[in-house]
C-alpha cells in the first residue's frame, strides 16, 4: 500500500504560507466533535455509583462490579464495531458516519436518563458502543486532512479536545448531580443533539474518489482488520505497546469516582470538580506541551519519558491517603499523557491514504479490547480490597496493578527494533 504523492506535501496556502480557512474550520470542528462527545462522557461520570446503586440496590463495592460490567459492554460494541464504522467511512464518507452515529448517541443518553432498570441501563451501553465507535472515524479525518509533520500534534489536538471536554463535563456533572441522579443524562443528550445540529450545518467530507475504497466484510470485522493491519510495518508491536498502555490509564474512569468516595468520601461535585482538573491538565499537555516533548525527545523519547512518569504517577495515586493531595495529583498525572498521540503519530504514517479509517478503527477497536479487559480487572480488584469482611482494606490497590502493567509496557517498547526494513515495491 503505497501513499499518496499529495498527502505528504504541505497543505499551505502558498501566497500566504497558512493552512487554508476551509481546512482550520474542519479540523476545529471535529475537535469541538470529540469535546462535545468527551463533555458527554464526563457529565455522567460523577453520578455512574449512585445511578447503579438507585436501580439496581447493593452497597458501593457491589455498584462497582456493575460499573465495570456497563464499562465493558460498551468497550466490547467499540471494538466489534470501531473498524466496521472505519471501513464504512472509507467507502461512504467520514460525513454520513458521525451524523449518524451522533444522533443514536442522542437517543442513548434519552433512554438512560429515563430508565428504572439495571437491564436497560445495560442495553443502552451496548448500544451507546456502538455509536461511540465513530470516534476511530473522527481521527480518520484528522488523518485524511493532515501531512506527516503535522499529525503527531493534530492527534494530541484530539486528547486536548477531550481534556476540555472532561473540563466541563464533570463540573457541569458534578453540579446537576446535585440535583437528581437522571439530569446530567438529559444534559448529555442535549449537547449530543446540539452536535448533531452543528455537524449537519457545517461538516464537509474529506473522501474523494481518489482514496475511496471499497467495503469489504473480511476487512471490516475487527479481527480481519487486525490481520490485514498487522502485516504493516512495525504496526503490530507498537499496537500491543498501545494496548497495554490504555489498559493501565483506564483504571482512571473505571474506578475514580469509587476510589474516591471510598477513601476521601468524596461527594459528587468533588469528584467532577477533581476530574475537571484532570481535563485542564490533559488539555494543556496535549493540545500544547507535547510539541514540545515532541521537539525535544522526539516520538520515541516522549513515548519512554510518559511511561516512566506514569509509573511514579500510579504509585503516588495508591498511597496518597489525604483529599487535597488527591486533588493536587490528579491533575499532575496529565503530564504523562503524551504516549497516545506519539503512538498513533507513528502507526498512521505507516499506512496509506485510503487505509487511514481502517487503521484508526483498528486503533479505536484495541483501546476497546482494553476497556473491555481494564474495568473489569480493575473494578474486581477494587472490589477485593474494599468488600465487607475482606482481609485488607486497601482502595487503592487497582493503581498498583497499572504501575506494574507500565513496566510491563516499558519492556514490550523499548524491545522493539528501532528501525525496520523497507517493503520491497
Amino acid at each position: 500500500m503505497t501513499v499518496a504523492p499529495d498527502r505528504d506535501a504541505a497543505q499551505k496556502d502558498p501566497a500566504t504560507g497558512k493552512t487554508p480557512r476551509r481546512e482550520r474550520l474542519a479540523l476545529t470542528f471535529i475537535l469541538v466533535t470529540l469535546a462535545i462527545d468527551a463533555m458527554g462522557i464526563g457529565l455522567i461520570l460523577p453520578v455512574m455509583p449512585d445511578l447503579i446503586g438507585e436501580v439496581s440496590g447493593g452497597t458501593l463495592a457491589d455498584a462497582a462490579l456493575w460499573g465495570g460490567v456497563l464499562a465493558t459492554s460498551y468497550a466490547v460494541m467499540q471494538f466489534l464495531f470501531g473498524p466496521v464504522l472505519g471501513s464504512l467511512s472509507d467507502r461512504y464518507g467520514r460525513r454520513p458516519v458521525l451524523l449518524v452515529s451522533l444522533g443514536v448517541m442522542a437517543l442513548d443518553y434519552l433512554v438512560m436518563a429515563l430508565t428504572q432498570s439495571i437491564w436497560l441501563l445495560l442495553a443502552a451501553r451496548i448500544v451507546g458502543g456502538i455509536a461511540a465507535a465513530q470516534q476511530a472515524t473522527a481521527r480518520a479525518f484528522i488523518a485524511d486532512i493532515s501531512t506527516d509533520a503535522q499529525r503527531a500534534a493534530r492527534f494530541g489536538l484530539v486528547g486536548a479536545a477531550f481534556g476540555v471536554g472532561f473540563v466541563f463535563g464533570p463540573l457541569l456533572g458534578g453540579l446537576l448531580g446535585e440535583l437528581g441522579t437522571r439530569a446530567p443524562f438529559w444534559a448529555a443528550a442535549a449537547l449530543a443533539t446540539a452536535n448533531l445540529i452543528l455537524g449537519a450545518l457545517v461538516l464537509p467530507e474529506t473522501v474523494t474518489d481518489r482514496i475511496r475504497r471499497p467495503f469489504r466484510l473480511g476487512r471490516a470485522n475487527p479481527f480481519g482488520a487486525f490481520a490485514h493491519v498487522g502485516r504493516l510495518p512495525g504496526v503490530g508491536r507498537l499496537l500491543v505497546v498501545y494496548f497495554l498502555y490504555e489498559f493501565a490509564f483506564i483504571v482512571y474512569p473505571a474506578i475514580w469516582a469509587f476510589f474516591t468516595q471510598a477513601r476521601f468520601g468524596w461527594q459528587p461535585s468533588t469528584i467532577g470538580l477533581s476530574l475537571a482538573l484532570f481535563g485542564i491538565a490533559i488539555g494543556a499537555v496535549q493540545g500544547g506541551l507535547i510539541r514540545l516533548f515532541l521537539r525535544v525527545l522526539g516520538e520515541r523519547g516522549t513515548v519512554i519519558y510518559g511511561l516512566a512518569f506514569n509509573f511514579c504517577a500510579f504509585l503516588a495515586m495508591a498511597l496518597v491517603q489525604a483529599g487535597w493531595l488527591g486533588l493536587v495529583l490528579i491533575p499532575l498525572t496529565a503530564l504523562g499523557a503524551v504516549v497516545t498521540p506519539a503512538l498513533q503519530s507513528m502507526m498512521s504514517a505507516k499506512a496509506g491514504a485510503d487505509g487511514q479509517g481502517e487503521l484508526q478503527g483498528v486503533v479505536a477497536s484495541t483501546r476497546s479490547v482494553a476497556m473491555i479487559l481494564s474495568p473489569l480487572v480493575m473494578t474486581g480488584v477494587f472490589f477485593a480490597f474494599t468488600r465487607e469482611g475482606g482481609a485488607i482494606w486497601f482502595p487503592g490497590a487497582p493503581f498498583l496493578v497499572a504501575m506494574a502493567l507500565m513496566v510491563v509496557c516499558g519492556v514490550v517498547y523499548v524491545a522493539r527494533p528501532r528501525a525496520m526494513p523497507a517493503p520491497a515495491e
